[in-house]
C-alpha cells in the first residue's frame, strides 16, 4: 500500500464515523421520542469527539506528509491532488478548533433542537431563549477558533460556503435589491386573486405522500438508494451516494407544502446519488471541517441543486402542462375546476409571506438577507437575543411589509439556529444563483434542451449535470465549478434575468 493509499483507508475509517452521526442525526429527526434528546446529544458528542480525535491525530498527518511527498508530481487538476489540498487546509482548520467545544456543541445542539422544536409549537420564544443565547455564544467560540480578518460571520459562513465573506455577500445582496425590490413592487400593483382558491379544499395525507414519491422519482430521485420519511422541518442527509434519505411535511389545506418541499430535498438526493462512485468514503464526499458525511462543491452548490429542480423545473409551466394529469388522477374532486395553467399560476403567485420556507422566488432572498443580516448583528453583538422578536418584525416590515402576529411564524420558524448553523443561511441565495446560472448554461450547450423538458424528458439535463458538476463532488470550488460550466464565477445577472422574464410573463408586466 503506497502513502495515498493508506492516507485514503484511514480517511475512510473517519468518513465512517461521519455516517454514523448522520445516521444518528436523521433519527433524531424523524423517529426518536422527544425525551432520547439529552442522551442522543450525549451520543452526538462521544462520536463527534472521537471523529475529530482520529482526524486530527499525529497519524493523520503522517501519512498526509507522506502523501503529499509521494504526490508531488501529480497534476493539480487531479482527484490525488485536490484531495491532498483539502485535506491538508481541514486538518489546520480542525486543529484549531478544540476537541471539547466539539463536544459541548453537538452535545448541546441535540438538547437545543428539541427544546426549539417545542417552542416553536407552542408559541413560547422565551423558553428558547436561553437555549439560543448559549447556542451564540459557543458559535462566537467556534468563530474565534477558526479564524477570521474581518468579521466573525466570515468565519462560520466559510464553513458552508469556503471563500465568501459578509463584504462579499453585501455586493451580492444589494444587486439583488436593485433590481428584485422594483419588480416585487410591479407584481403587487398588478397581481389579482385567482379564479378559484385551490388551497380550500382538503388534501388527503397519504395521498400526498403517494404524489411526493411519484412526483420526485420522476425527476431521478431513485428510490432503490433512497427514501423519503415525514420531519418538522425538511431536510436531506446522506450516507453514501447509496442511502439517501429526504423528507417533507404535510399540510391537508396546503398542497405545496409537502410537493415543493419533497422536490427541494429530492435535488439535494439527486445530488448525492449521482457523485462518482470512487469517490465514496473519501475526503471529497464529505465535510472534513464541519464533520458532515455530505458532497457537493459547497452547500450553495447543494441548494443549487435543489432549488433547480424544485423551482426552475419543478414550478415551470412547461412541467404543469405535461404532468397536471398526474395531480388531477390523485386528487380529482379537488382539481376538477382547475387546469394546468391555474395551478402553475397557483404555485407562482407571488405573494410576501411570513414563512420563508413558503416563499415565492421573487420573496424568497429577501427572507434570507434578513437572516444574515441578523446573524451577523448576534454575533458582533450590535443586538442581543431578548431583541429578536423585535428585530425580526421590524426587518420583515422592511423588506416584504408584513409584520409576523406570533413568535411561531416569526422568529421562531427556522431550525438552523437551535443546532447551530449560523452561516448557513446564504447557501440558499447562493444556490438560487448558481441555479440560474447553470441551466442557462446547459440550455446554450445543449440547444435542444427545452424540447426535451417540454416531452418530459428529465434524463438529458441530469446526465449533464452529473457529468459536469454532480460527479465531482467536493472536488471543485463553487466558483471554480461554475467558471468550468459556465465561463464565469458567481453572478446574479442569470437569475435576476430569469426571474424578470418569468413574472412579467406571469403577471402582463410589459
Amino acid at each position: 500500500m503506497n502513502a495515498h493509499e493508506a492516507l485514503a483507508a484511514h480517511i475512510a475509517e473517519y468518513h465512517d464515523l461521519l455516517c454514523i452521526l448522520n445516521t444518528l442525526k436523521w433519527d433524531m429527526r424523524t423517529m426518536m421520542p422527544a425525551a432520547g434528546a439529552a442522551s442522543r446529544g450525549q451520543q452526538l458528542a462521544t462520536l463527534s469527539k472521537l471523529a475529530k480525535s482520529i482526524f486530527v491525530s499525529d497519524e493523520t498527518a503522517r501519512l498526509l506528509d507522506a502523501a503529499e511527498a509521494e504526490s508531488a508530481g501529480a497534476h493539480p487538476d487531479s482527484y490525488q491532488a485536490r484531495t491532498l489540498r483539502q485535506t491538508r487546509d481541514a486538518y489546520e482548520i480542525q486543529r484549531r478548533i478544540p476537541a471539547d467545544l466539539v463536544g459541548r456543541m453537538a452535545a448541546f445542539g441535540a438538547e437545543s433542537e428539541a427544546v426549539w422544536a417545542r417552542a416553536k409549537d407552542e408559541d413560547d420564544f422565551a423558553s428558547f431563549k436561553p437555549y439560543l443565547r448559549r447556542m451564540l455564544a459557543l458559535n462566537i467560540e467556534l468563530a474565534g477558533a477558526i479564524g477570521y480578518e474581518e468579521h466573525p460571520f466570515d468565519a462560520l459562513v466559510g464553513q458552508f460556503e469556503p471563500g465568501m465573506t459578509a463584504t462579499r455577500l453585501g455586493v451580492i445582496f444589494a444587486e439583488l435589491k436593485t433590481r428584485v425590490l422594483p419588480l416585487l413592487e410591479r407584481i403587487i400593483a398588478a397581481d389579482a386573486p385567482l379564479p378559484l382558491n385551490l388551497w380550500e379544499a382538503e388534501y388527503d395525507l397519504t395521498t400526498q405522500e403517494k404524489l411526493c414519491r411519484e412526483m420526485t422519482a420522476l425527476i431521478g430521485f431513485d428510490y432503490e438508494r433512497g427514501r423519503l420519511d415525514c420531519a418538522p422541518h425538511p431536510f436531506e442527509i446522506s450516507f453514501t451516494r447509496d442511502d439517501v434519505r429526504i423528507t417533507t411535511r404535510y399540510d391537508a389545506n396546503y398542497l405545496p407544502m409537502s410537493l415543493f418541499a419533497a422536490l427541494h430535498e429530492a435535488g439535494h438526493g439527486i445530488y448525492e446519488q449521482n457523485i462518482a462512485p470512487e469517490l465514496t468514503r473519501t475526503a471529497l464526499s464529505a465535510d472534513l471541517i464541519g464533520q458532515y458525511a455530505v458532497g457537493g462543491a459547497s452547500s450553495g452548490a447543494h441548494e443549487f441543486s435543489s432549488r433547480l429542480w424544485e423551482n426552475q423545473i419543478g414550478r415551470s409551466r412547461e412541467f404543469w402542462r405535461l404532468h397536471f394529469s398526474r395531480l388531477r388522477a390523485r386528487f380529482p374532486d379537488q382539481m376538477a375546476a382547475a387546469n394546468a395553467e391555474l395551478f402553475y399560476r397557483a404555485v407562482n403567485r407571488v405573494r410576501p409571506s411570513l414563512i420563508r420556507v413558503e416563499a415565492d422566488e421573487v420573496t424568497y432572498n429577501l427572507h434570507i438577507m434578513l437572516r444574515t443580516e441578523m446573524e451577523m448583528a448576534l454575533l458582533e453583538g450590535a443586538i442581543a437575543v431578548d431583541d429578536l422578536p423585535e428585530v425580526w418584525n421590524a426587518k420583515m416590515q422592511e423588506y416584504l411589509g408584513l409584520t409576523p402576529p406570533d413568535d411561531r411564524r416569526g422568529v421562531l420558524q427556522d431550525v438552523h439556529w437551535s443546532f447551530g448553523g449560523f452561516g448557513k443561511f446564504p447557501a440558499y441565495t447562493i444556490g438560487n444563483i448558481m441555479a440560474a446560472q447553470v441551466l442557462e448554461a446547459a440550455h446554450k450547450q445543449m440547444p435542444a434542451l427545452a424540447g426535451k423538458l417540454a416531452e418530459g424528458d428529465y434524463q438529458t439535463l441530469l446526465t449533464w449535470l452529473r457529468e459536469n458538476i454532480y460527479r465531482h463532488s467536493r472536488a471543485y470550488s463553487t466558483d471554480e465549478l461554475l467558471t468550468r460550466v459556465t465561463g464565469d464565477g458567481l453572478n446574479t445577472s442569470p437569475l435576476l434575468d430569469y426571474l424578470e422574464r418569468k413574472y412579467a410573463d406571469l403577471y402582463k408586466l410589459n
